[in-house]
Protein backbone atom coordinates (compact mmCIF):
# COMPACT_ATOMS: atom_id res chain seq x y z
CA UNK A 1 0.00 0.00 0.00
CA UNK A 2 1.62 3.23 -1.07
CA UNK A 3 1.56 6.51 0.84
CA UNK A 4 -0.93 8.16 -1.51
CA UNK A 5 -3.37 5.30 -1.01
CA UNK A 6 -2.98 5.28 2.75
CA UNK A 7 -3.46 9.03 3.09
CA UNK A 8 -6.71 8.96 1.14
CA UNK A 9 -10.16 8.46 2.53
CA UNK A 10 -12.64 11.28 2.34
CA UNK A 11 -11.61 13.15 -0.81
CA UNK A 12 -11.15 16.63 0.65
CA UNK A 13 -9.65 18.74 -2.06
CA UNK A 14 -10.19 22.28 -3.21
CA UNK A 15 -10.11 22.22 -6.98
CA UNK A 16 -12.36 20.36 -9.38
CA UNK A 17 -9.82 18.86 -11.74
CA UNK A 18 -11.76 15.83 -13.00
CA UNK A 19 -15.22 15.36 -14.45
CA UNK A 20 -17.38 14.18 -11.58
CA UNK A 21 -21.11 13.48 -11.74
CA UNK A 22 -23.18 13.33 -8.55
CA UNK A 23 -26.57 11.59 -8.52
CA UNK A 24 -28.99 10.12 -5.95
CA UNK A 25 -27.90 6.72 -4.69
CA UNK A 26 -29.89 3.60 -5.61
CA UNK A 27 -30.26 0.27 -3.79
CA UNK A 28 -28.14 -1.44 -6.44
CA UNK A 29 -25.23 0.87 -5.52
CA UNK A 30 -24.90 -0.82 -2.11
CA UNK A 31 -22.11 -3.20 -3.05
CA UNK A 32 -19.88 -0.55 -4.58
CA UNK A 33 -20.61 1.92 -1.75
CA UNK A 34 -19.68 -0.73 0.81
CA UNK A 35 -16.40 -1.61 -0.89
CA UNK A 36 -15.34 2.03 -1.08
CA UNK A 37 -16.53 2.72 2.47
CA UNK A 38 -14.44 -0.13 3.87
CA UNK A 39 -11.34 0.68 1.79
CA UNK A 40 -11.50 4.42 2.54
CA UNK A 41 -11.93 4.13 6.30
CA UNK A 42 -9.33 1.36 6.53
CA UNK A 43 -6.80 3.35 4.50
CA UNK A 44 -6.94 6.55 6.55
CA UNK A 45 -7.22 4.71 9.87
CA UNK A 46 -4.23 2.45 9.18
CA UNK A 47 -2.17 5.41 8.04
CA UNK A 48 -2.76 7.05 11.43
CA UNK A 49 -2.58 3.71 13.30
CA UNK A 50 -6.21 3.63 14.43
CA UNK A 51 -8.78 0.84 14.02
CA UNK A 52 -11.17 1.33 11.06
CA UNK A 53 -14.81 2.26 11.64
CA UNK A 54 -15.95 -0.77 9.62
CA UNK A 55 -14.14 -4.01 10.58
CA UNK A 56 -14.89 -5.70 7.23
CA UNK A 57 -16.73 -5.26 3.94
CA UNK A 58 -19.73 -7.19 5.26
CA UNK A 59 -20.28 -4.63 8.01
CA UNK A 60 -20.03 -1.80 5.48
CA UNK A 61 -22.52 -3.59 3.21
CA UNK A 62 -24.99 -3.97 6.06
CA UNK A 63 -24.75 -0.26 6.74
CA UNK A 64 -25.13 0.69 3.06
CA UNK A 65 -28.16 -1.52 2.56
CA UNK A 66 -29.78 -0.16 5.71
CA UNK A 67 -29.17 3.49 4.78
CA UNK A 68 -30.41 3.00 1.21
CA UNK A 69 -33.60 1.30 2.43
CA UNK A 70 -34.69 4.25 4.60
CA UNK A 71 -36.97 6.99 3.33
CA UNK A 72 -35.51 9.46 5.84
CA UNK A 73 -31.94 9.06 4.56
CA UNK A 74 -30.85 10.83 1.39
CA UNK A 75 -27.88 9.19 -0.30
CA UNK A 76 -25.74 10.42 -3.17
CA UNK A 77 -22.94 8.84 -5.15
CA UNK A 78 -20.19 10.40 -7.25
CA UNK A 79 -19.29 8.88 -10.60
CA UNK A 80 -16.32 9.24 -12.93
CA UNK A 81 -16.86 7.79 -16.41
CA UNK A 82 -19.95 5.99 -15.12
CA UNK A 83 -18.15 4.29 -12.22
CA UNK A 84 -19.15 5.01 -8.62
CA UNK A 85 -16.16 6.49 -6.78
CA UNK A 86 -17.72 7.82 -3.58
CA UNK A 87 -20.87 8.35 -1.54
CA UNK A 88 -22.42 10.52 1.12
CA UNK A 89 -25.61 10.46 3.22
CA UNK A 90 -27.89 13.03 4.81
CA UNK A 91 -30.00 11.74 7.72
CA UNK A 92 -33.25 13.71 7.66
CA UNK A 93 -35.43 12.16 10.36
CA UNK A 94 -35.43 15.18 12.66
CA UNK A 95 -34.96 18.95 12.98
CA UNK A 96 -31.17 18.73 12.65
CA UNK A 97 -29.78 16.69 9.74
CA UNK A 98 -26.69 14.53 10.20
CA UNK A 99 -24.07 14.05 7.48
CA UNK A 100 -22.12 10.90 6.80
CA UNK A 101 -20.37 8.77 6.27
CA UNK A 102 -18.73 10.45 3.30
CA UNK A 103 -16.16 8.26 1.59
CA UNK A 104 -14.17 8.41 -1.64
CA UNK A 105 -12.27 5.67 -3.47
CA UNK A 106 -8.63 6.12 -2.38
CA UNK A 107 -7.56 5.79 -6.02
CA UNK A 108 -9.26 9.03 -7.12
CA UNK A 109 -8.12 11.55 -4.55
CA UNK A 110 -7.12 15.14 -5.30
CA UNK A 111 -10.07 15.76 -7.58
CA UNK A 112 -12.61 17.42 -5.24
CA UNK A 113 -14.91 14.38 -5.18
CA UNK A 114 -15.43 14.85 -1.44
CA UNK A 115 -16.30 18.52 -1.89
CA UNK A 116 -18.86 17.66 -4.57
CA UNK A 117 -20.46 15.04 -2.33
CA UNK A 118 -20.63 17.47 0.59
CA UNK A 119 -22.08 20.22 -1.58
CA UNK A 120 -24.77 17.83 -2.83
CA UNK A 121 -26.11 17.03 0.64
CA UNK A 122 -25.85 20.65 1.79
CA UNK A 123 -27.86 21.71 -1.28
CA UNK A 124 -30.42 19.07 -0.37
CA UNK A 125 -30.67 20.44 3.18
CA UNK A 126 -31.17 23.95 1.84
CA UNK A 127 -33.93 22.86 -0.53
CA UNK A 128 -35.71 21.09 2.35
CA UNK A 129 -35.39 24.16 4.54
CA UNK A 130 -33.24 22.35 7.09
CA UNK A 131 -31.82 24.96 9.46
CA UNK A 132 -29.21 22.79 11.18
CA UNK A 133 -26.70 20.37 9.66
CA UNK A 134 -24.20 18.48 11.79
CA UNK A 135 -21.43 15.91 11.56
CA UNK A 136 -18.69 14.22 13.55
CA UNK A 137 -15.20 13.85 12.09
CA UNK A 138 -12.10 11.95 13.15
CA UNK A 139 -9.73 14.41 14.82
CA UNK A 140 -6.68 12.86 13.16
CA UNK A 141 -8.15 13.58 9.71
CA UNK A 142 -7.00 17.18 9.33
CA UNK A 143 -7.97 17.44 5.67
CA UNK A 144 -11.62 16.68 6.37
CA UNK A 145 -11.60 19.24 9.19
CA UNK A 146 -10.28 21.83 6.74
CA UNK A 147 -12.93 21.03 4.14
CA UNK A 148 -15.81 21.17 6.60
CA UNK A 149 -14.59 24.47 8.02
CA UNK A 150 -14.41 25.93 4.50
CA UNK A 151 -17.99 24.78 3.92
CA UNK A 152 -19.22 26.71 6.94
CA UNK A 153 -19.08 24.12 9.73
CA UNK A 154 -17.98 25.31 13.17
CA UNK A 155 -16.16 23.18 15.74
CA UNK A 156 -18.40 22.70 18.78
CA UNK A 157 -17.12 19.83 20.88
CA UNK A 158 -14.08 17.56 21.19
CA UNK A 159 -15.23 14.00 21.76
CA UNK A 160 -13.67 10.81 23.10
CA UNK A 161 -14.66 7.50 21.52
CA UNK A 162 -14.81 4.85 24.26
CA UNK A 163 -15.13 1.08 24.17
CA UNK A 164 -15.02 -1.74 26.68
CA UNK A 165 -17.24 -3.95 28.83
CA UNK A 166 -20.30 -2.24 30.35
CA UNK A 167 -19.91 -2.05 34.14
CA UNK A 168 -23.39 -3.45 34.74
CA UNK A 169 -23.77 -1.59 38.04
CA UNK A 170 -26.74 0.34 39.42
CA UNK A 171 -26.34 4.07 39.99
CA UNK A 172 -27.93 5.80 42.98
CA UNK A 173 -31.18 3.86 42.83
CA UNK A 174 -31.94 4.80 39.24
CA UNK A 175 -33.90 2.27 37.20
CA UNK A 176 -32.99 1.55 33.58
CA UNK A 177 -35.43 -0.28 31.33
CA UNK A 178 -36.30 -0.75 27.68
CA UNK A 179 -38.09 2.23 26.15
CA UNK A 180 -41.64 1.84 24.84
CA UNK A 181 -43.75 4.01 22.55
CA UNK A 182 -45.55 5.54 25.52
CA UNK A 183 -42.22 7.06 26.59
CA UNK A 184 -41.86 9.13 23.41
CA UNK A 185 -43.53 12.32 24.62
CA UNK A 186 -41.65 12.53 27.92
CA UNK A 187 -38.33 11.58 26.33
CA UNK A 188 -38.78 14.11 23.52
CA UNK A 189 -39.55 16.81 26.06
CA UNK A 190 -36.30 15.98 27.86
CA UNK A 191 -34.33 16.23 24.60
CA UNK A 192 -35.85 19.68 23.95
CA UNK A 193 -34.72 20.76 27.43
CA UNK A 194 -31.17 19.59 26.75
CA UNK A 195 -30.70 20.51 23.07
CA UNK A 196 -33.50 22.92 22.22
CA UNK A 197 -35.04 20.42 19.78
CA UNK A 198 -36.21 16.82 19.83
CA UNK A 199 -34.90 13.79 17.96
CA UNK A 200 -38.24 12.04 17.79
CA UNK A 201 -37.61 10.29 14.48
CA UNK A 202 -34.45 8.59 15.71
CA UNK A 203 -35.99 7.69 19.05
CA UNK A 204 -39.12 6.18 17.50
CA UNK A 205 -37.01 4.07 15.13
CA UNK A 206 -34.80 2.81 17.96
CA UNK A 207 -37.83 1.88 20.06
CA UNK A 208 -39.16 -0.21 17.17
CA UNK A 209 -35.74 -1.83 16.78
CA UNK A 210 -35.53 -2.59 20.51
CA UNK A 211 -32.30 -0.65 21.20
CA UNK A 212 -33.72 2.34 23.12
CA UNK A 213 -33.56 2.56 26.91
CA UNK A 214 -34.79 5.05 29.50
CA UNK A 215 -33.61 5.77 33.02
CA UNK A 216 -36.15 6.67 35.70
CA UNK A 217 -35.90 8.33 39.09
CA UNK A 218 -38.95 8.56 41.35
CA UNK A 219 -41.20 7.49 38.49
CA UNK A 220 -40.04 10.19 36.05
CA UNK A 221 -37.86 9.69 32.97
CA UNK A 222 -34.55 11.46 33.59
CA UNK A 223 -32.68 10.21 30.54
CA UNK A 224 -32.90 8.06 27.44
CA UNK A 225 -30.68 6.58 24.77
CA UNK A 226 -31.37 5.24 21.30
CA UNK A 227 -28.52 2.82 22.05
CA UNK A 228 -25.13 3.35 23.66
CA UNK A 229 -22.94 3.00 20.59
CA UNK A 230 -21.61 4.63 17.45
CA UNK A 231 -24.98 5.45 15.90
CA UNK A 232 -26.83 6.00 19.17
CA UNK A 233 -27.33 9.24 21.07
CA UNK A 234 -28.38 9.92 24.66
CA UNK A 235 -29.64 12.80 26.76
CA UNK A 236 -30.14 13.07 30.51
CA UNK A 237 -30.87 15.63 33.20
CA UNK A 238 -27.50 15.02 34.84
CA UNK A 239 -24.32 12.98 34.89
CA UNK A 240 -25.63 10.29 37.27
CA UNK A 241 -28.54 9.54 34.94
CA UNK A 242 -26.12 9.22 32.03
CA UNK A 243 -23.87 6.93 34.04
CA UNK A 244 -26.84 4.67 34.72
CA UNK A 245 -27.57 4.35 30.98
CA UNK A 246 -23.93 3.64 30.12
CA UNK A 247 -23.59 1.07 32.92
CA UNK A 248 -26.77 -0.78 31.95
CA UNK A 249 -26.05 -1.13 28.22
CA UNK A 250 -25.78 -4.77 27.09
CA UNK A 251 -22.80 -3.78 24.91
CA UNK A 252 -21.41 -0.77 23.07
CA UNK A 253 -22.37 -1.11 19.42
CA UNK A 254 -19.80 -0.59 16.70
CA UNK A 255 -16.46 1.08 17.48
CA UNK A 256 -17.89 2.49 20.73
CA UNK A 257 -19.75 5.53 22.06
CA UNK A 258 -18.87 9.23 22.13
CA UNK A 259 -18.43 11.30 25.29
CA UNK A 260 -17.95 15.10 25.26
CA UNK A 261 -14.45 15.56 26.64
CA UNK A 262 -15.34 18.67 28.63
CA UNK A 263 -17.65 16.47 30.74
CA UNK A 264 -14.61 15.43 32.75
CA UNK A 265 -16.59 13.82 35.58
CA UNK A 266 -18.39 11.47 33.20
CA UNK A 267 -15.24 10.73 31.22
CA UNK A 268 -13.28 9.95 34.39
CA UNK A 269 -16.07 7.71 35.66
CA UNK A 270 -15.95 5.74 32.40
CA UNK A 271 -12.19 5.34 32.66
CA UNK A 272 -12.37 4.33 36.31
CA UNK A 273 -14.83 1.60 35.34
CA UNK A 274 -12.50 0.01 32.84
CA UNK A 275 -13.52 1.69 29.60
CA UNK A 276 -10.77 2.90 27.29
CA UNK A 277 -10.40 5.76 24.85
CA UNK A 278 -10.08 4.53 21.26
CA UNK A 279 -9.64 7.88 19.54
CA UNK A 280 -10.73 11.51 19.58
CA UNK A 281 -13.34 13.04 17.29
CA UNK A 282 -14.90 16.46 16.69
CA UNK A 283 -18.53 17.57 16.62
CA UNK A 284 -19.10 20.25 13.98
CA UNK A 285 -22.28 22.15 13.12
CA UNK A 286 -23.62 24.37 10.36
CA UNK A 287 -26.64 26.58 10.95
CA UNK A 288 -28.48 26.99 14.21
CA UNK A 289 -26.99 25.48 17.37
CA UNK A 290 -27.58 25.79 21.10
CA UNK A 291 -25.17 24.73 23.81
CA UNK A 292 -26.59 21.61 25.53
CA UNK A 293 -28.21 22.19 28.92
CA UNK A 294 -27.61 18.85 30.59
CA UNK A 295 -25.74 15.61 29.99
CA UNK A 296 -25.59 14.14 26.50
CA UNK A 297 -23.81 11.68 24.26
CA UNK A 298 -23.76 12.46 20.53
CA UNK A 299 -23.96 9.81 17.85
CA UNK A 300 -21.49 9.63 14.98
CA UNK A 301 -24.01 11.80 13.08
CA UNK A 302 -24.34 14.45 15.83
Amino acid sequence: MNVQHRRASFGVDAEDRIAVTVRPARPDDAGRIAAICYDAFRAIAEWHRFPPDFPNVEAALGFAEHALSRSDVYGVVAEIDGKVVGSNFLWEADYAAGVGPITVDPQVQNGAVGRRLMTAVLDRAQVRGTDAVRLVQAAYHTRSLSLYAKLGFAVREPLALLQGTPPGISVDGRRVRAAIEEDLSEANHLCVRVHGHHRAGELATSIRQGTAMVVERRGAITGYTTGIGFFGHAVATGEADMRALIAAAPSYAGPGFLVPMRDSDLLNWCLENGLRVIQMMTLMTRGSYREPQGAYLPSILY
